[in-house]
Formats: C-alpha cells, structure tokens, sequence
C-alpha cells in the first residue's frame, strides 16, 4: 500500500529489534562491545558489521534505525553513512568515488565548503575539478572527458537557486560511465527523491531539516547498490561516524520533518511572493517563482518548495544591506538553515564564480524562514526594507 510522507517518517528505521518496545530506538552508546569467546570475537572480524554490533565506530541500533529511515526515503537506494557533518558527508562521497588523475565536474553555484574541498584538498591529491553552468544540462555530454570520473550536483544552489536538469545530467554520465552526485539538502528526499532518477550518490547536511532544530551537526550520504560498499569502505577508512547521541536527535526531528517543511515552504513562498513586488527589491531567488532560473525543471522534478531562498536588491550600498539585516527583530544572523527559527544573512555569489559570471542589480540577503507566523516576519522584513531605503 502506497504511504504519504508523513506515514513514512513516522513509521520508517522502527525495527522492533531496535525499538524492543519503545517507541522510538533508544541511545546506545558504545564504544568496547563484548564478545563471549575469543572465537566469537574472532569470528565476527571476518563477517560484514552493517547493522551487526562490532566496534562501537561501526554503529549501534540509534545509528542504524536513522540511516536505514532516511534510505526507506530513497525508493532504489542500497544504504546510508552517516557523518558528522554535511561537509564530512560531502568529503567521503567525493573520496569513494575519486582517485589521483581523475577529474571532477563541479557545479559553479555549489555550497562554498563543497569548492574548498575540491580545488584544495582534492587538488593536493592530483583530481582536477573543472566547474560547470549549472544550467548547462544535457550539455554537459560536451564536458565528459577521458579522465572526468564524477559530476556533482547542487539543485538548487544554496546562494543563488538555480535548479538544475538533472535527470538530463544523470543521462549524459551514465551514457559514458560517470558517476554523480548531488548536494539534496535543500529539498531532501521528500521533496525530491533523486535516487529513483538515477543518481548514484545522494548527500545531505542533516544539521537542516532533518534535525530540524538547530542543535545537531550531522551528515548522510544514500548510495545505489553499485555505490554502497566503496562508500562503506572508503567511510571506515577514514574513520568516519557519527555520535548516537546525535543520530537520536536526528531520527526524533525526522519524525516531524513533514510537517515542518510544509511550513517552511508555505511561508517562504508567501515571503518571497510578497518581496517581488516590493520597489527595494530587484528580484526574488526562489525555485517556485517563474522568474527563477530552472523554474520549468522545479516544477517538473520537485514535489514543493523548503524555506530558503535570497533575493536581490535594487541597487544599494553595502551599508544599506547591513541597516535591514542588523535590525531585524526576528531573523537571527547566523550561517545554516532549517531550524525554527528565521535568519538572514548577506551573501556574495560574485566571488566564488569561475565557470559563470555572477552580476546582480545590488546586494543580496538569503532568508532562511522559520516557523514563525509569515504575517509577523513580513512586517519585521518591511521594517527592515524601509532602513535600507533610508540608507540608500
């Protein structure tokens, strides 16, 4: 029987084995598991450790119920890493997939850690990263080298929104062998299940929306059967694992993540719809409206919106920008996004651009929009609009 989302959060890494009874798996913490017999421990060093207690790095039931929750979000997906971190996350996908002389196709509107990662640490290690128009789609068939050996994704980017093609893009690299990958933490697989349209490898900075209450950093990467074990593999090398403490607080926000996001998407939409026509603003970055980059492909792969976007304004000072944000009563100003709560921070798309030229008609502000009433956030942003005309 087909479920809705919510019936799936609800009910998804509830194994009875984990739960014994309660309705959410406890946190076990550990680190020395005890074996009976030195042919018990033995034995269980030449056998596979995926949800079987090993090492206390390797898992325990609170890790395994949110990794297995978050791959039954995944329709054609083998399994979940988790990390500790969405950039750790990152890190350990790129890792499984590349080696020295291999080249990387980056998306140019990727989430800035994710390039810093690429041109400095994979440099240092001879993978070539080569960044692309994230609009280009199917078009990137002409960039498909002899060495190219991945394509990352980032749909929408996480500063300027533009949504990619990426069923066309997923096309272009299985027809020459190339694996891909795709930052998915704006949408998260409620939104946009993107294993089912043929990525290999799909990320997520579960300190959003996931978690949902700014109090956790953590990471996921859900690979197809032809990607898990040498994502497995490569993540055990590297030491990677991520606290059960902060897999339970994972899974107790995934629960109502439904819930949440149509909150989030809701209000920001009717956030941003009411920014357009305001004089200060230039334009709106927000997947759902027409005038967004890729709005066409959003309404054909997306199920709906979240609550992140920017929009640019109309001329202005950097001063100016800084009057309607420092002012704001209820937009804290802090980086990462998908809590409770409503932020705004600057940001400058311009200076990371290398594949694209990034020109604005002025300053940008992203909004992250909480669960806060929508009516009372556009009264705080209207106050804040009037200080930037002021000091313009």
């Amino acid at each position: 029987m087909s479920q809705g989302d919510g019936t799936k959060l609800v009910g998804a890494g509830r194994r009875k084995e984990w739960t014994q009874g309660i309705v959410s798996p406890p946190v076990w913490r550990a680190s020395t598991i005890l074996y009976d017999n030195v042919a018990e421990l033995r034995a269980a060093a030449g056998k596979d450790s995926h949800h079987r207690l090993f090492y206390g790095r390797r898992g325990t039931p609170t890790q395994w119920s949110l990794a297995e929750a978050l791959t039954e979000l995944e329709p054609g997906a083998e399994a979940t890493f988790l990390y500790p971190s969405g950039v750790a996350a990152v890190s350990a996908a790129l890792l499984s997939v590349l080696s020295p002389g291999d080249e990387l196709l980056l998306a140019d509107s990727v989430y800035d850690p994710t390039r810093s990662f690429a041109t400095g640490f994979l440099a240092r290690f001879g993978i070539t990263t080569r960044f692309y128009d994230p609009m280009i789609g199917g078009g990137i068939a002409d960039l498909i080298g002899e060495c190219t050996r991945a394509i990352f994704m980032e749909s929408p980017g996480s500063l300027t929104f533009e949504v990619q093609d990426v069923p066309a893009i997923v096309a272009a690299a299985k027809a020459r062998g190339v694996t891909t990958l795709i930052d998915n933490t704006w949408a998260t697989p409620l939104l946009f299940p993107v294993i089912e349209l043929g990525v290999d490898l799909s990320i997520l900075a579960c300190t959003k929306y996931i978690v949902g209450h700014s109090d956790v950093m953590l990471g996921s990467v859900t690979a197809t059967p032809s990607h898990w074990a040498r994502l497995r593999d490569t993540s055990f090398a590297l030491g990677q694992t991520a606290s059960p403490d902060d897999a339970w607080l994972g899974s107790r926000g995934l629960r109502t993540m439904a819930v949440r996001l149509k909150h989030h998407g809701a209000a920001a939409l009717e956030i941003a719809r009411w920014l357009e026509v305001r004089p200060e603003v230039a334009r709106v970055l927000h997947p759902a409206l027409p005038s967004c980059p890729g709005h066409d492909l959003f309404l054909r792969d997306f199920k709906g919106p979240s609550g992140l976007f920017s929009f640019v304004l109309n001329g202005g000072t950097e001063a100016a920008r800084a009057a309607l944000i420092d002012g704001l009563e209820l937009f804290g100003i802090g980086y990462s996004w998908g809590g409770f709560e409503s932020l705004a921070i600057p940001v400058d798309p311009g200076r990371i651009r290398s594949a694209t030229r990034w020109e604005a008609e002025g300053p940008i502000v992203r909004l992250q929009i909480g669960l806060e009433d929508p009516a009372d956030l556009i009264a705080d942003l209207a106050a804040g609009l009037d200080r930037f005309r002021a000091a313009s």
